[in-house]
């Protein structure tokens, strides 16, 4: 981990699920972490917690001023940002089927998942490109690979994050600059209770799908991503739970 230390990572969406894991295993490893999330209470209390310094921003990455501003608003000795991991998603009102669904839900998932991920990276990336040397990694799902019924915006959104990923990774080879992602299968968060609107749902939902992956699971694959040796790079890491136990 000694290639890790004292490198600056900013992780979206970090006041929970697998983006607040991965902000403490990369903690853990002697990253320093910036975590972004939309409640800054909430946040605050989770960067405090980390083992190495942390620092928390507030950050709504559907908010395109908030974003292009973001790399003014960190402090000096912390602009220089090493790694970059775009976590924040949304599947408001998914899990039914299209006609069935808000619209505006569903433009919603899109402008989080697949815009937001973009502006965050527009705005780190030339830093990014005038040190020549980072790490880009995006989170995506299974469902950008192969969708499911009832996911039409959720699999879209993925879809899009696939594929700009991809070009992503062959735009800036031999820049210094590596693209990765990550595509998990179902995880046990509090991802379903944000979709339902509904603590019960959300938990049920989970008890009725069967084996799940955890958070620590996706976490673990960031870390072994950013982990390799600078002429290598994780194009994709697919992580499924074992549904025969």
């Amino acid at each position: 981990m000694t290639g890790l230390k004292e490198k600056t990572a900013l992780v979206t969406g970090a006041s929970s699920g697998i983006g607040l894991a991965t902000a403490q295993m990369l903690s853990t490893a002697g990253v320093r972490v910036i975590g972004c999330a939309r409640r800054l209470d909430r946040l605050q209390a989770k960067m405090d917690a980390l083992p190495g310094p942390a620092l928390a921003m507030e950050l709504d990455v559907a908010d395109a001023t908030a974003v292009a501003g973001l790399p003014g608003r960190l402090p000096q000795d912390w602009q220089a940002v090493d790694i970059l991991v775009n976590n924040a998603g949304s599947d408001v009102g998914g899990r039914q089927p299209f006609h069935q669904g808000d619209i505006n839900q569903w433009a919603g998932t899109i402008q989080t998942n697949v815009t937001g991920l973009m502006r965050v990276t527009a705005a780190l990336l030339p830093g990014m490109l005038e040190r020549r040397q980072g790490h880009i990694v995006n989170l995506g799902s299974t469902q950008g690979l192969v969708p499911m019924a009832g996911c039409g915006a959720y699999a879209a959104s993925k879809f899009a994050v696939h594929g700009f990923t991809e070009t992503l990774r062959q735009e800036y080879a031999g820049t210094g600059i590596r693209v990765s992602e990550v595509l998990p299968g179902m995880v046990k968060t509090d991802f379903a209770q944000t979709r339902f609107s509904s603590v019960r749902r959300g938990e049920a939902f989970y008890q009725n799908y069967g084996q799940c992956l955890e958070a620590e699971d996706i976490a673990r694959s960031v870390l072994f991503v950013l982990e390799q040796p600078p002429h290598t790079v994780i194009a994709q890491i697919v992580i499924a739970p074992d549904n025969a136990g």
